[in-house]
């Protein structure tokens, strides 16, 4: 993914959220997660995720926004953020923080609800939630998106049609090419609009 973002021309962040915990990998993952292999997987990842507390998550982000600016790679302005699963939380609880700097938010099916109302209140960027079929209702959605509205947030937010939780992921079961092309014809154009000129 990130490879792929960076051949349309942006500067990639992709950090070890779990550096703490040693270098990437910090668990051994099998070449195709399938359902068989799921719960192993997320039984060694559930205690590090459980760790990555919102005040680490914010003391992380800090330093990176802080990295960004002394790469001469990196044009002066604002940043985008974008996450997958509980990357897509965390891009959340960054874009909160950081109105001022943060331009454009992306999460693709992650728990962004789990973020709250108040962080979802003090976003400022541009917004683009997309959501998989298997994590969110209807209805869920309808609440979600009247909390947005409320906010008054410039969003986009909607289920991706048959998808079912990590539908990018093309290592995983969960792996749909429409959902990941859907997902670029999405985060593209928001990135170019709300970083363009920078």
């Amino acid at each position: 993914m990130a490879h792929e973002l960076a051949a349309h021309g942006f500067y990639v962040l992709v950090p070890n959220l779990f550096c703490r915990n040693g270098p990437a990998p910090v668990i051994d993952l099998p070449e195709h997660i399938g359902e068989e292999a799921r719960p192993a997987v997320f039984a060694q990842l559930t205690p590090l995720i459980e760790a990555h507390t919102t005040e680490r998550v914010l003391r992380d982000a800090d330093a990176y926004l802080r990295f960004l600016p002394t790469r001469p790679e990196v044009g002066a302005g604002p940043v985008a953020v974008t996450g997958y699963c509980i990357g897509g939380l965390l891009a959340t609880r960054t874009a909160a923080a950081h109105p001022g700097r943060v331009a454009a938010l992306a999460g693709f099916h992650d728990p962004v609800g789990a973020a709250g109302s108040d962080n979802l209140h003090r976003l400022t960027a541009q917004v683009h939630f997309g959501h998989a079929e298997t994590d969110l209702t209807p209805a869920a959605l309808g609440e979600l998106n009247q909390t947005l509205d409320a906010a008054g947030v410039d969003y986009t937010s909607e289920i991706y049609p048959g998808t079912v939780h990590g539908f990018t992921m093309s290592d995983t079961d969960a792996f749909d090419p429409a959902a990941l092309q859907l997902h670029w014809d999405r985060l593209l154009p928001l990135l170019r609009g709300a970083l363009a000129g920078d």
